[in-house]
């Protein structure tokens, strides 16, 4: 547990957020997607607009699981990227908003996969919210 807390800590500071050219505002909620703990990779817990975001180190030990919400109305439409894995990428696909209670996706890739990936997640209106982690449990 502490080498991958180790390597996770390790992994912070190479973690890109990349934002659409109309910056995207955090929202006044309490959050889309609560804190995954030790197991994510990635939390971002409610963002407002189009925007996505780049990582890697993923453990090929390990399952991977990758969780959209959103709220606010409206849908967002996600694409999400296995560098070393296209084969495995999960098609585009669509989350209805609702105005008020978050929902959630949860998207289970297995095992096997390692090195970089990313998402980019388009919203269909400027007052919908969305929240993503990406997780793979011990």
């Amino acid at each position: 547990m502490k080498k991958r807390t180790t390597a996770l800590a390790a992994l912070v500071p190479a973690l890109a957020l990349l934002l659409s050219a109309a910056p995207a505002q955090a929202a006044p909620t309490d959050g889309i997607i609560g804190y995954p703990g030790p197991d994510g990779l990635i939390w971002i817990a409610d963002q407002a607009g189009s925007s996505g975001f780049v990582s890697g180190g993923l453990s090929p030990h390990l399952d991977t699981f990758i969780t959209f919400g959103c709220a606010g109305g409206g849908a967002i439409e996600v694409a999400f990227h296995l560098d070393d894995h296209p084969d495995r990428d999960p098609a585009p696909f669509t989350v209805d908003c609702p105005e008020t209670a978050p929902a959630r996706v949860t998207v289970p890739l297995g095992t096997g996969l390692q090195g970089g990936f990313g998402a980019w997640v388009t919203v269909s209106t400027p007052t919908t919210h969305w929240g993503a982690t990406v997780t793979q449990p011990e």
